[in-house]
Order: C-alpha cells, then sequence, then structure tokens
C-alpha cells in the first residue's frame, strides 16, 4: 500500500491534476474568507467554510476521475489485478493518497482563523472543529468519487456520475422533504429501498441465495411491522433518509457550532462502505 501511496502521490503532483484542484480548492476557500470574514468582519470561519460546499460538486470529480477509471482505460489495472498486493490496499493507497492532495487546502485553511484572532475576537476551537467536518465531508465525497471512477474506464463518464452523485447529496435535505409521509409512502419507500440494497447484494455477490437471504426476511420484517402498528410507518422514510444528510452535520459544526459526534461517526462509516464497495467492485473484476 505505501508504494501505491506514493506513486498516487507523485502523480497528483507531478501532473496538473493536483495543483488544479490544490489552487481552484485554496482560490475559493480565500475568496469567501475575505468576503465574510476580513471584509464583512464575521468572527466564524466555519461560514465560509459552509459557502464553500458548493465547489466541492466541481473539484472533486476532477480529482477522483482518474483514479481507477484511468487505469482501466490505459489496461495497467490488469497489473494490480495480478499483482501479489491485496486489493483492499490497492483501493486504500489510492484513496489515502487523494485525502492527502485534498488535506493541502485544507492545512493552509487552517491559518484562517489565526489570520482573525490577530485581527480580532475568534472562536478557534468552534472553527477548528468545523475544519475537521469539512475534510471529513470531503473525504466522504472523495469516496463516493473513486466509487464511481471504479465503475467505467470513461474519466469523463466518471467526472459527470461523480457530479450527479455529489449533486444529490447537496441537495438531499431537500429532496427528502418532497418524499411521502404517510405510512403507505413510507412502506412503498422502504420496500424501493431494500429493492435497490438487494440489487446492489446482487451485483456484487453475483449469487441469488445471498439476495435471497437479505430480501426475503427483509420484507417479512417490514410487512410484520406494517400490520402491527401501520401508524409507526408515518413520516417514517423522510425521518429515516434525512438522518443520512452529509450537510446537515456540517451545519450542526458550522452554523450551530456543535460538535456533532454521531455526525462524525456517519461520515467516517459511510467513507468506510464506500471504499469497502470500491474494493468489492474491483474483486469481482479480478475473479471474472
Amino acid at each position: 500500500m505505501k508504494a501505491i501511496y506514493k506513486r498516487e502521490v507523485s502523480s497528483y503532483f507531478n501532473s496538473m491534476t493536483g495543483w488544479v484542484f490544490v489552487a481552484v480548492l485554496t482560490f475559493f476557500i480565500g475568496i469567501y474568507f475575505f468576503v465574510n470574514n476580513l471584509f464583512s468582519g464575521y468572527p466564524y470561519f466555519s461560514v465560509s467554510l459552509n459557502s464553500v460546499l458548493v465547489v466541492f460538486m466541481v473539484v472533486i470529480p476532477v480529482l477522483t476521475m482518474r483514479s481507477l477509471a484511468d487505469e482501466r482505460h490505459s489496461k495497467t489495472d490488469q497489473l494490480l489485478l495480478t499483482a501479489p498486493v491485496p486489493i483492499t490496499a490497492v483501493v486504500l493507497g489510492k484513496y489515502f493518497a487523494m485525502l492527502t492532495v485534498f488535506a493541502v487546502p485544507v492545512a493552509i485553511a487552517c491559518l484562517c482563523p489565526l489570520i482573525i484572532a490577530l485581527n480580532g475576537s475568534a472562536f478557534l476551537l468552534a472553527d477548528y472543529c468545523s475544519i475537521l467536518a469539512f475534510f471529513l465531508l470531503g473525504a466522504v465525497e472523495i469516496a463516493v468519487g473513486m466509487l464511481v471512477s471504479s465503475l467505467t474506464e470513461s474519466q469523463i463518464i466518471a467526472a459527470v456520475g461523480s457530479f450527479g452523485l455529489l449533486l444529490l447529496l447537496y441537495l438531499w435535505d431537500g429532496l427528502v422533504d418532497f418524499l411521502p409521509s404517510t405510512a403507505g409512502g413510507s412502506l412503498l419507500g422502504l420496500a424501493i429501498l431494500l429493492a435497490l440494497v438487494c440489487f446492489l447484494v446482487n451485483a456484487l455477490s453475483n449469487n441469488w441465495k445471498v439476495t435471497a437471504a437479505v430480501l426475503v426476511p427483509g420484507a417479512a420484517v417490514l410487512t410484520a411491522f406494517y400490520l402491527r402498528d401501520s401508524g409507526a410507518f408515518a413520516g417514517l422514510l423522510p425521518d429515516l433518509l434525512g438522518r443520512f444528510s452529509l450537510l446537515s452535520v456540517f451545519n450542526a459544526f458550522a452554523l450551530d457550532h456543535v460538535f456533532d459526534v454521531p455526525g462524525i461517526l456517519l461520515y467516517l462509516s459511510m467513507s468506510a462502505l464506500l471504499v469497502f464497495l470500491t474494493v468489492q467492485v474491483i474483486q469481482r473484476r479480478r475473479w471474472n
């Protein structure tokens, strides 16, 4: 993993990709920092980070689009698939390399609260907790981009697909509000989610028995709980999906100034799950 990590970091900074990513993200952080904190005098740097989140949808696909798609396009993935190195080590090496590139503008951003403190009142603890949440949110979105990149050999498709998913995550709260809140609507929505999970399980395992082992008990549990107390399903779907809002977690840090421990666990678990799915996608291609 160490060799792959070094190779990937070197490739990012020996090409324009890494430098463009760092420059663009640093530029927008600096612009919002100047407007919100230096010019307007707002003491919390976290509000500037909150404004930068929309830029993630553009810059992160640029960083992740070549991570695995380029290997597949140039056929160099065959060397990785046949090398005596675990696929997990390959994926983690690439993932940590992208996190290292992302950490550069985040490290530069760490200077901003200190500049605020030199020029007036500052809330360093709240701002540095927000920077931590900012980094972890970026880690989740990088994992999303890497997963999409593992599904195709086209960097363009990987970038567009990543942009679409990141846009979905950005609009998540607003979309959840449009979901049905009736008991029947929630049951239907949960059934669709179960079907999507079973589709994913089947795609990764290619084993109908494993898929059935997920589908049958899941459908039975949903049906039993609905027949027992259908009223409990009212509003269940939007409430359940609302708990997976990545931006709500960041807003708790940046706007409410609350250290959201469950939110940190959500970020870490989502990153781990997406990396695991990426490993499974490549592992399946390895044995096929």
